[in-house]
């Protein structure tokens, strides 16, 4: 594991940020829907309550929560994932806030939140010890913080690694899927909060095919998309087919399309009062 940095290098943070707003996540969200519904039932989300969504992307566990009669708002960096997340509750017609926000610095004061939520966002910041403690910070004591993150032995774990082959991470980087282990966690975490319970589960992925998922991600996926753009150009060829390699190993079906299992890690903790 590499060693953490006492501080985020300079740069790392906007790098990540033109990261997310590459391409186009919409695309790539439509298939993580399930996993906010996942996130709200582990947390045991009571209506009436006040829940902020941490990176929120396009929305999808401030939306959750809301159709569960919570007051729900969503934080994101990037300012089009936050036009698509209001488009969607405006399309539901909920009462959900999105702001454009800094995970690492939100703006909600402190113990403002009865459930402070991460599905597959908060793991992607450039400082996670501080990210982790502003998600303690704005939970009210003895509210609950609940994060679902990919793993690191998972499919996205290994997608992630397959993209540092080819393109290194930036310095000081720290890979996200950190946050998708039990250990990790309790050490950003420590005794700011206590119970902590663990789970981990799938989700079935499908495409029509292997390339299908390549050209999908290249096109749409911002580290995998960041990553060929930076890459010379006759070295396309052997990424797009490392990741349909990659897709290919882990559910090719008879027919030629792909069923693939992506696991995550759900954690559940209540802040220390």
């Amino acid at each position: 594991m590499p060693a953490i940095p006492t501080a985020t290098p300079p740069g790392l943070k906007a790098s990540q940020q033109a990261t997310w707003a590459s391409g186009d996540y919409n695309r790539i969200a439509w298939l993580t829907v399930p996993l906010a519904d996942i996130l709200v039932d582990a947390v045991d989300l009571r209506p009436s309550s006040r829940v902020l969504d941490v990176a929120t992307g396009t929305g999808h566990v401030a939306l959750a929560a809301a159709r569960r009669f919570s007051t729900a708002v969503g934080v994101d960096y990037v300012p089009a994932l936050v036009d698509v997340a209001r488009e969607r509750a405006r399309a539901e017609d909920l009462d959900v806030t999105f702001q454009v926000g800094d995970a690492e610095d939100l703006s909600a004061g402190d113990a403002s939140f009865d459930y402070v939520l991460s599905a597959i966002g908060v793991m992607f910041t450039a400082d996670h010890q501080r990210a982790a403690d502003e998600l303690v910070r704005v939970c009210a004591p003895e509210g609950r913080i609940g994060l679902l993150s990919w793993t690191p032995g998972g499919f996205v774990g290994q997608l992630l690694r397959t993209v540092g082959q080819y393109v290194p991470p930036p310095p000081g980087a720290l890979p996200p899927i950190r946050w998708g282990s039990r250990d990790v966690l309790t050490e950003l975490f420590a005794d700011q909060v206590t119970g902590w319970q663990f789970s981990t589960g799938t989700i079935s992925m499908r495409f029509r095919s292997p390339e299908q998922f390549a050209d999908h991600f290249l096109a749409h996926y911002g580290p995998t998309l960041r990553a060929a753009q930076r890459l010379p150009q006759e070295d396309w060829p052997g990424f797009r087919a490392a990741l349909a390699s990659l897709i290919a190993g882990s559910g090719l079906l008879e027919d030629g399309t792909v069923r693939s299992e992506w696991e995550y890690l759900v954690a559940v903790a209540d802040r220390a009062g």
